[in-house]
């Protein structure tokens, strides 16, 4: 049995963007999935694509903008 993401749950576990994920999945480079109104990704997917970038040396996305605390 396959284990599911959310897709806020694959951007806390691979540091990218929540634009990023779904345009990996779009591209499928990851196996995504609609399950009711929102999307799931696929945990093994999504890992052998992290491992597969980390082996490349690639960067690994778009990585979040920091946000300014100004008081």
């Amino acid at each position: 049995m396959e284990d599911w993401l959310t897709t806020y749950e694959a951007v806390r576990i691979s540091g990218y963007e929540l634009d990023y994920i779904r345009k990996l999945i779009r591209a499928k480079k990851i196996t995504g999935r609609k399950w009711g109104q929102s999307w799931q990704v696929s945990r093994t997917s999504l890992l052998a694509f992290l491992k597969s970038k980390e082996q490349q040396g690639q960067k690994r996305g778009r990585k979040p903008k920091l946000q300014n605390n100004v008081e």
